[in-house]
């Protein structure tokens, strides 16, 4: 592709956070970019704007019901939803991504649900900006072997692997020592373990230095989102786990970093906003102006370094056993992490038992070999069914 030329784009996730941060991308620079498709799930309203102002040529929603809501609000809005073809559910996503057009998707839907759909635009040989960590988590093995067989690009766009990757830029991969992961701490960094029982999910959403979608936001509150980025780092840069460390920095100003063998370490710092790593992520191998404020120097007080302790964050040891153990292991963690944030949100469980779920599922459900999207997902679901299981016996959820 020229230098110059129009980046075809697809969004999953168009209408949560980085899908909205990448659309502002979009919107700086409409001489660079061009969105073909928008695959949302329940939030209608926010993907009509969209819609009227983007004016992709496919669409997705999560079911027939949503569909019908929006073919209902793009006509109060003027907008004929005659030009744009609606799917939904899996196979409207898949649809919204592998269209000819399509250069590059950015894959920002939560959760695995972003996987089938990720992996179907690899089939299809587009570029992937990768914002969903959890489809190298639960499928490392199948993407990676996908990406190498179609010889596209998977770039990743969360902030610290993204940093990573600007730092490894033109450096020999041998010559690694070690990268650290950095994370902000969460808003319980230092709360007693004997306080954790009272934490609310109101509480738990109350993140110190980033804005993002609930899920998310208590795998940060866990530290459970930062062994999600160790395994994905090991599939990224192909590191084993002992070489992926993991800093707690709570000024979120060095996003990540890389030490080498002769005992150097670069680190990328940047302010606090997502349309950095996306902006890179779509515009490279170049750099483009953002918008995003400037990092200001001088008001930098202090940058603290504390290792994470994981006596009270028990999610993080559980991540990095998962990767040790290997196989599909990593997404029987996924699986349960997933139920249980959704059960905590539901004020089902408390917030120490976060971990106890997953502990218990990874005990129950025993990693099988999968050589298929398919057979994997079969597996997530088994995960997901055990981790209802061990959810429902607890009292809140009778």
């Amino acid at each position: 592709m020229s230098k110059n030329a129009i980046k075809t784009l697809a969004i999953l996730g168009s209408t949560g956070s980085i899908g909205r941060s990448t659309l502002e991308v979009v919107r700086a620079q409409p001489e660079r970019f061009r969105v073909a498709g928008l695959a949302a799930g329940r939030n209608v309203d926010e993907l009509a704007r969209q819609v009227c102002e983007f004016r992709p040529a496919a669409v997705s929603v999560a079911d027939a019901l949503c569909r019908s809501e929006l073919v209902k609000r793009l006509r109060a809005d003027g907008f004929d939803p005659a030009g744009v073809e609606i799917g939904i559910g899996p196979a409207g996503a898949r649809a919204v991504v592998t269209q000819p057009p399509v250069d590059m998707v950015v894959a920002a839907m939560v959760g695995v649900s972003g996987l089938a759909p990720t992996y179907a635009a690899i089939q299809a040989g587009k570029h992937i900006a990768l914002a969903n960590k959890e489809t190298l988590v639960a499928a490392g093995h199948l993407v990676m072997a996908a990406v190498a067989e179609r010889g596209v690009r998977l770039l990743p766009v969360d902030s610290e692997h993204n940093a990573i990757f600007q730092c490894l830029h033109g450096e020999d991969r041998g010559s690694v020592r070690r990268i650290w992961l950095t994370a902000s701490g969460g808003p319980f960094l230092r709360r007693p373990a004997e306080e954790f029982a009272a934490i609310t999910p109101d509480d738990a959403l109350r993140h110190p230095t980033w804005r993002m979608g609930p899920k998310i936001t208590i795998d940060s509150a866990t530290l459970m989102n930062k062994g999600l980025e160790v395994i994905e780092a090991h599939w990224l840069f192909g590191l084993p786990p002992d070489a992926i460390r993991v800093v707690v920095h709570p000024q979120s100003t060095i996003h990540s970093m890389v030490e080498f063998v002769d005992g150097s370490i670069l680190a990328q710092l940047g302010v606090t906003d997502m349309k950095l790593p996306i902006a890179y992520a779509l515009h490279y191998p170049e750099r483009r102006a953002t918008g995003a404020a400037e990092l200001d120097l001088f008001r930098l007080r202090a940058l603290e370094f504390l290792e994470p302790d994981v006596a009270r964050f028990r999610c993080l040891p559980l991540a990095y056993e998962a990767l040790r153990h290997g196989g599909t292991a990593p997404a029987v963690l996924n699986a349960a992490n997933e139920i249980a944030v959704e059960a905590f949100l539901g004020r089902l469980i408390s917030f120490p038992e976060i971990p106890e779920v997953i502990r218990r599922t990874m005990d129950a459900v025993s990693p099988t070999p999968c050589g298929s999207i398919e057979e994997l997902l079969e597996l997530d679901a088994k995960a997901r069914s055990e981790a209802r299981r061990i959810v429902n016996e607890h009292p809140n959820a009778r």
